[in-house]
C-alpha cells in the first residue's frame, strides 16, 4: 500500500506590484500570497489545507495530484490537516456510521461528529485512534528542505 500524502504542486509567480502569488493547478480554490517567496510557500500550505478541508466539508472528492511540471513547487498540508484529511477519507470509504465508529471508539456520537468535522480542531491522539479502527495507521515522516 502506498503512503498517502496531501502534496500538490504549486505555481509561484511574482505579484502585480510586490511579493509572490501561489496557485495550484489541481486545486484552483487554493490561492495565496506572501511578501517573500518563503512566506508565500508557507502560506501555500495553509491555503491548500483549507481548500481540501472545504472539499471534505462539501463531500467532494480530493483531486488527484496531476500537475508535475518541474518548475512547480511541491507543497504539503500541515501534519494536523493531513491527519484530519486521512481520517475523513478513511471514514468515507469505511461504510461505518458515526454511531458505530463512536461505539468502537468508546465515545458518544456528538464527540464523533466533532472528530469528523473538517473545521474542528481534533487532537492527534483521537484521530490516530479513529484511523486505527478504520484500518489505517498514521505515519509521521520528514524530509530535508530545499536549499
Amino acid at each position: 500500500m502506498a503512503l498517502r500524502t496531501f502534496t500538490y504542486r504549486a505555481q509561484i509567480e511574482p505579484g502585480d506590484e510586490t511579493g509572490f502569488v501561489v496557485s495550484f493547478r489541481d486545486i484552483p480554490e487554493a490561492i495565496t500570497e506572501g511578501a517573500t517567496r518563503e512566506e508565500a510557500v508557507g502560506m501555500a500550505a495553509d491555503a491548500l489545507g483549507l481548500a481540501l478541508l472545504v472539499y471534505a466539508r462539501e463531500g467532494r472528492p480530493f483531486p488527484i495530484p496531476r500537475a508535475k511540471a518541474p518548475e512547480l513547487t511541491k507543497v504539503t498540508v500541515e501534519p494536523e490537516v493531513a491527519a484530519k484529511l486521512a481520517l475523513l477519507e478513511a471514514f468515507e470509504r469505511s461504510g461505518l456510521t458515526k454511531t458505530e465508529l463512536g461505539r468502537r471508539l468508546g465515545k458518544d456520537e456528538k464527540e464523533v461528529r466533532r472528530i469528523l468535522d473538517p473545521m474542528h480542531n481534533t487532537k492527534l491522539s483521537a484521530m490516530k485512534a479513529a484511523l486505527a479502527i478504520l484500518g489505517q495507521r498514521l505515519v509521521v515522516g520528514f524530509e530535508e528542505l530545499a536549499a
